[in-house]
């Protein structure tokens, strides 16, 4: 059975988890959760280097224990340290860690004094108000526990888009190897661009569905078979995800497409505009009466109902259609529209690797400029740079510019802002870059008017260019502290900054709405990678899908522009 990079992630963050809720040693805890991490960022399916005898070693944050975990659990499809955590403690743990408000410790006291042992077990006991009772816990906790359990039952199901890539693409290409197969896409939600996909669902063109279908069987990372047909079959990979797969006729495929990728509230909307001119759409085609007219293609059916082609991102049911009549669609950004990063780390705090190997990378990726911007020194963890550390490496920076053809790179910062709205570093150091990234790592938890008032007055500093992450949402695990997103919006164009889109998998913040709201006031948006090793620049591409969810056009993104006039743009925010 392959094993993926995510499938070894997992297994990590189970065993950190297991280990906190055993009270083991932090730093032990820490070192999987590192590694976690280290595999989810790697650009290389860790399988292939052990196939090809690879030191796993030299890889950030794994040593030789871990090492050794990663080759067992590639060889054999099992940990077997996360088999003895099991045996000691039940798995249905893990995943109340991740609830919020549920840690370790919690997580513990509840196990012990109650029993509980998953999530059924949890919600039995918050239902039944006996979570109130224990030491430490009391009725807001109860009640809080109650409504993540409600918002866990909606998302439990759901992945990150770039994980379920890990799934699709490998899927993808077997099925193109069945005899007959002429074409083969993802649709659903994967192909609308959605942040997280519950399923997928593929969509085959070929004659011969039941050839597609055997084919498909003999797949080795399926792990159940849900139901089998001659022209759908959907399967539970070994990994959980489930697929389903159709086989169409060509002829039908254009048709298909459309009706399979959704969205619900967009197909239903092109239907009533189908009745109106006294036609049927559906997945097999555009009918008259009786007589199918047309379906081949995807444009087959906009044009059915006098409509120009409208991007699968698009499709939300959010005004595309009115906006289509209108002839007022965005003509949206694509990913060779930009120019440059300006949101990367290097090991001079928390990233993988030296200032020259990230630089190279990122001109390896195409870009002409990129912005080194660290952290500051008030993120102690990852080594935050004070005034000294960040004025040698400005010098650091100089120097390599001058050595280095073919990129030019810029002066930042990240700079923390702090829980009363000032910036961690004073004005007489940060005057010395070319762009300052202010960015909230602390206090998530402020009522929304203090919180939305700490990040309007940082923006109201001389030197303050870009808000990074703005809502400070990790999908799956942190939601997205309460901020009013409009009065943000509003301050940025008036204080002329801008927003970034954070294309990191887990964060891609601003979401689809916001960055519609920044295209709306004028605001434009900056697309970076967040990028913490060479293999993070390819971030960028997810920022982009996200971009087009929210109708940005090149002209809206910041880092579209050529240097001298992204230039101009920076030095506005200085001043």
């Amino acid at each position: 059975m392959p094993i993926h990079n995510e499938d070894i992630a997992r297994a990590f963050d189970e065993i950190a988890d297991l280990l906190e809720i055993d009270e083991a040693n932090p730093f032990r805890v820490r070192a999987y959760r590192n590694a976690a991490r280290s595999v989810r960022e790697l650009g290389r399916e860790l399988a292939d280097m052990v196939a090809a005898g690879e030191d796993l070693t030299e890889l950030p944050a794994i040593g030789d224990d871990l090492a050794a975990k990663i080759e067992q659990m590639v060889k054999t499809g099992h940990m077997q340290a996360l088999d003895k955590l099991h045996r000691r403690l039940p798995a249905g743990l893990e995943p109340l860690m991740q609830l919020p408000g549920l840690g370790a410790k919690r997580v513990a006291a509840l196990y012990r004094k109650l029993g509980i042992d998953g999530l059924a077990a949890l919600r039995r006991a918050a239902d039944a108000g006996k979570i109130r009772l224990l030491a430490g816990f009391g009725e807001k906790t109860e009640a809080r526990i109650l409504e993540a359990l409600a918002a866990h039952r909606e998302s439990e199901h759901r992945i990150l888009r770039r994980t379920a890539t890990a799934y699709a693409e490998p899927l993808v290409a077997w099925l193109r190897r069945a005899d007959g197969v002429r074409e083969v896409v993802v649709a659903g939600s994967y192909r609308r661009g959605r942040e997280t996909v519950g399923d997928l669902d593929i969509l085959v063109a070929a004659a011969d569905g039941e050839r597609v279908m055997q084919h498909l069987l003999a797949y080795d990372e399926i792990g159940e078979v849900l139901s089998h047909g001659h022209t759908r079959t959907t399967v539970l990979l070994r990994s959980g995800l489930q697929v389903d797969v159709r086989v169409v006729p060509r002829k039908s495929f254009g048709a298909a497409l459309h009706y399979f990728t959704g969205s619900k509230g967009h197909n239903i909307a092109i239907r009533r505009l189908g009745q109106q001119r006294g036609l049927k759409i559906n997945e097999y085609g555009i009918f008259k009466s009786d007589r199918r007219l047309d379906g081949n293609d995807e444009t087959d059916v906009f044009k059915a109902v006098g409509l120009p082609f409208i991007e699968p991102e698009l499709r939300e049911a959010s005004g595309e259609i009115e906006a289509a009549r209108r002839h007022r669609l965005p003509h949206l950004i694509e990913a060779d529209d930009l120019r440059g990063d300006l949101h990367m780390h290097t090991t001079a705090t928390d990233g993988h690797a030296d200032l020259r190997r990230m630089v190279l990378a990122a001109r390896d990726y195409g870009l002409e400029y990129v912005a080194v911007t660290e952290h500051s020194q008030h993120l102690h963890m990852v080594h935050g740079l004070d005034a000294k550390r960040l004025l040698a490496q400005i010098d650091e920076i100089e120097e390599l510019g001058e050595e280095i053809d073919g990129i030019t790179i810029l002066k930042g910062i990240e700079v923390d802002i702090l829980e009363n709205g000032d910036l961690d570093l004073p004005r007489e150091v940060l005057s010395h870059l070319d762009l300052v990234i202010g960015a909230v790592h602390s206090h998530f938890d402020l009522p929304q008017k203090h919180q939305t008032a700490r990040i309007l007055r940082a923006m109201d500093a001389p030197c303050f260019s870009i808000l990074a992450h703005p809502t400070g949402r990790l999908l799956g695990e942190r939601e997205a502290y309460a901020v009013d997103m409009e009065r943000i919006v509003e301050h940025a164009r008036d204080r002329e900054c801008f927003l970034e889109l954070d294309a990191q998998p887990q964060r891609l913040d601003l979401d689809d709405r916001h960055c519609r709201l920044a295209r709306e006031y004028g605001v434009l948006v900056a697309i970076d990678s967040d990028a913490h090793r060479p293999e993070d620049f390819a971030n960028l591409a997810d920022g982009v899908i996200q971009a087009r969810r929210g109708w940005l056009q090149a002209e809206d993104v910041l880092n579209t522009r050529r240097l001298s006039e992204l230039r101009r743009l920076l030095r506005r925010t200085m001043a």
